[in-house]
């Protein structure tokens, strides 16, 4: 019966230390607990011998009394000595998961920035060439052949920075709607909303693009009037807000919208791992979604 109370007594002190208590820092949890368990012996003493002697079960005297103290003590010491064991094993189990992943991210980056870096210039000839191959008069065609070009170098670029300007981000997603209004022309309306003293701010590059993507693929390219695309950038509690809204045709399934392609996924893994910030997905008004995230 004795050490049935100390398990009872155990848990609302397990579900302290390791529950409520649980992101504080080690000395104060571990403080908790020695100042807590002590009083906590007592009382269970107490109501341990008060049933004893109810029942008239009888239980140790004088000096003897400190034992049904200490060996209990020692048990609970030694109990939660192994909780705090198998928490640090949890929590480096994940610690050795997200490193693993981050060596594989890196080593993906890495290929890739090899690859990039292969010949990028040959890509920009290519574009030169086949501008200069366009009658003056197709200008237009012009245009955006090197606004095109523009989106590669930008590309290229991205592959080796890890924060780039704020205002680089946002001229780089100026030219590809640039280029999809050419395809939608009327079709595709775009409203940018950034504070001009945000613009120095470091950004992850391609950051909005996927995001932007998203909302021309799959929320406005199949409406026969198209549709409108906003984006606003602000601040707020310390951290800079990203919001991209479109009044397109939505989706019931929020979660679908990362397995439709390869950039959204990457683009909250990178959010994920870089900021600790999660990608949230709503309905906007009066139609389409909303994805915002904060850094």
């Amino acid at each position: 019966m004795q050490y049935f109370l100390f398990f009872l007594a155990t848990l609302p002190l397990w579900f302290l230390i390791f529950r409520i208590l649980a992101n504080k820092p080690l000395l104060l949890r571990l403080a908790a607990l020695f100042i807590l368990i002590v009083p906590l012996l007592y009382l269970i003493r107490f109501i341990h011998y008060s049933i004893n002697d109810y029942m008239g079960w009888g239980h140790l005297q004088s000096t003897g009394m400190v034992w049904d103290i200490y060996i209990p003590g020692l048990f609970m010491m030694i109990q939660f000595g192994f909780l705090f064991a198998y928490e640090h094993y949890l929590e480096n189990q994940k610690k050795l998961l997200v490193e693993g992943e981050l060596r594989q991210a890196a080593l993906k980056s890495e290929l890739s920035a090899i690859k990039a870096q292969l010949n990028p210039h040959f890509l920009y000839n290519v574009f030169n060439t086949i501008n200069a191959s366009v009658p003056a008069e197709n200008e237009k065609t012009r245009q955006l052949i090197a606004e095109l070009s523009d989106l590669f170098r930008y590309q290229l670029q991205a592959t080796k920075e890890d924060l780039v300007p704020l205002r680089d981000e946002i001229s780089f997603v100026k030219k590809y709607l640039d280029l999809e209004k050419a395809r939608f022309e009327e079709r595709l309306r775009v409203e940018i909303d950034v504070e001009d003293g945000l613009m120095q701010e470091k950004v992850p590059p391609m950051i909005l693009q996927p995001l932007v993507e998203n909302s021309v693929k799959h929320g406005l390219s199949s409406l026969i009037d198209g549709g409108e695309i906003t984006i606003r950038i602000f601040r707020k509690e310390g951290k800079l807000k990203f919001v991209i809204s479109d009044t397109g045709v939505g989706i019931q399934n929020k979660e679908a919208i990362f397995h439709s392609g390869i950039g959204l996924q990457n683009t909250r893994k990178r959010l994920q791992k870089m900021y600790n910030s999660t990608v949230e997905v709503s309905d906007n008004e009066p139609s389409g979604l909303t994805i915002s995230f904060s850094i």
